[in-house]
């Protein structure tokens, strides 16, 4: 597994988003990389919205419950792992190495909550398209849902640019 310095672009229904994958992280990066050029990622839609917190997608199920055939992969967390604002890291459940697909951006620094550094795997930036991760955290969505959106945010594609 290695990995080289690689863009992907997330093609949403509402703009796209551009992700520079960090090289420190290879596994988690390498992974992302992988679903996306296995088209995993494509028409899917960010289950889980929370404004001023972050944006999660990735769950082909659409569920947020994630499909079974994705392996999951080690935890990479490392002293250089930060959830800042436009950050992008793996979500999981609270056991460790248990992130597989879905993700979340930071829409602001989540390192500030107790613990989430230490938790979850920042394995890239966005570089372009923050001001649509910021148009896809304020949609309306239902709280007795899990913060579903009430109309769907699609990533029509995901594409790996270099």
């Amino acid at each position: 597994m290695s990995v080289q310095p690689a863009k992907v672009v997330l093609q949403t229904n509402k703009g796209n988003i551009v992700i520079q994958l960090r090289i420190d992280k290879p596994i988690t990066a390498w992974n992302f990389r992988r679903l996306v050029e296995k088209g995993i990622y494509d028409n899917t839609i960010f289950h889980r919205v929370i404004a001023d917190f972050m944006i999660q997608g990735g769950d082909p199920t659409g569920t947020g419950y994630g499909d079974d055939s994705i392996p999951t992969i080690r935890d990479e967390i490392g002293c250089n792992n930060r959830n800042k604002r436009g950050t992008i890291a793996m979500a999981k459940t609270c056991e460790p190495d248990s992130a597989s697909s879905q993700f979340f951006i930071n829409v602001v620094d989540n390192g500030r909550m107790p613990g989430f550094d230490a938790t979850y795997s920042v394995f890239g930036e966005v570089i372009d398209g923050m001001v649509v991760v910021d148009e896809i955290s304020k949609v309306a969505t239902d709280k007795s849902n899990n913060d579903r959106p009430l109309q769907n945010v699609t990533i029509l594609k995901a594409s790996v640019l270099s």
